[in-house]
């Protein structure tokens, strides 16, 4: 007889009248006040003002938010909202992808340096390398309590049988918890990039830190994309996912031979 764990997590954790408190924005919030305070040390270890992290918090705010949606509405539902438009603004029905939003996040830091702290990208992102990959695992648990981004089916003990699934026919079996694969894949790679910031002081090989997020981060994307159920978009040989996160790992191996070549801040 097959073992699996029967999911029925509520994506939402109170509701009062119309207003709902759920659990992919908590953990999206909660990420992002987590990482503040993480980057608020580092900014105060090196004497930076502490007015530009209210400027770097809204760049990122606003650049993961949009990047997230335009890359969903790109790259993987590109048919449908070309043809209702109207729709793009309603980011609150769900659809954010993160490769968008890393292409958001970078840019809001490289306006950020460019406008604001007049250093270097590197001085920057070398920062917010952990926070981000610590927000990429608390967004993944959201995805998990929502019982989205579900896996293909297995017949592992600790496969999900997802009943709150969007789609009835992703609940009728049990699934790889893609969804926890990332989420703690995406923990490990925050623990190691700040543990290499503050005991071995990586943040002075500019571009460092960087480039093993995006090494780390697409790394374990392409792997477990192999074990998710179809997400639409374009690809054949290979996912979307895939697709797009292999120039991604290829532009942090450059990072990363960048670094070992740049100046030593």
């Amino acid at each position: 007889m097959l073992s699996y764990i029967t999911w029925t997590a509520s994506p939402e954790i109170v509701s009062i009248g119309p207003i709902q408190l759920r659990w992919y924005g908590l953990m999206f919030a909660l990420g992002f006040m987590l990482g503040f305070y993480m980057v608020r040390k580092m900014f105060l270890a090196e004497k930076a003002p502490e007015a530009w992290l209210d400027y770097l918090f809204y760049f990122l705010i606003g650049g993961t938010i949009l990047g997230a949606r335009l890359g969903h509405v790109l790259f993987y539902q590109w048919d449908y909202y070309s043809a209702n438009p109207g729709d793009i603004i309603k980011i609150w029905e769900g659809g954010l992808a993160s490769h968008g939003g890393v292409i958001g996040v970078v840019t809001a830091l490289w306006l950020f340096s460019k406008f604001v702290s007049k250093k270097s990208f590197f001085w920057v992102s070398d920062k917010v390398a952990a926070p981000i990959a610590l927000v990429g695992a608390m967004i993944r648990f959201g995805n998990l309590m929502n019982s989205e981004i579900v896996g293909i089916p297995s017949d592992k003990p600790w496969a999900f049988k997802f009943v709150n699934a969007a789609r009835a026919s992703l609940g009728e079996v049990p699934r790889h918890p893609v969804q926890l694969y990332e989420m703690l894949s995406y923990l490990s790679i925050f623990v190691v990039l700040l543990w290499l910031y503050w005991k071995r002081d990586a943040w002075k090989k500019p571009g460092f830190l960087t480039g093993l997020w995006f090494i780390g981060i697409f790394g374990f994307r392409f792997i477990w994309e192999y074990f998710k159920s179809d997400q639409g978009g374009f690809g054949e040989a290979l996912t979307t996912g895939q697709w797009l996160s292999v120039p991604c790992v290829l532009l942090g191996l450059g990072m990363v031979i960048y670094s070992q070549r740049a100046k030593t801040v």
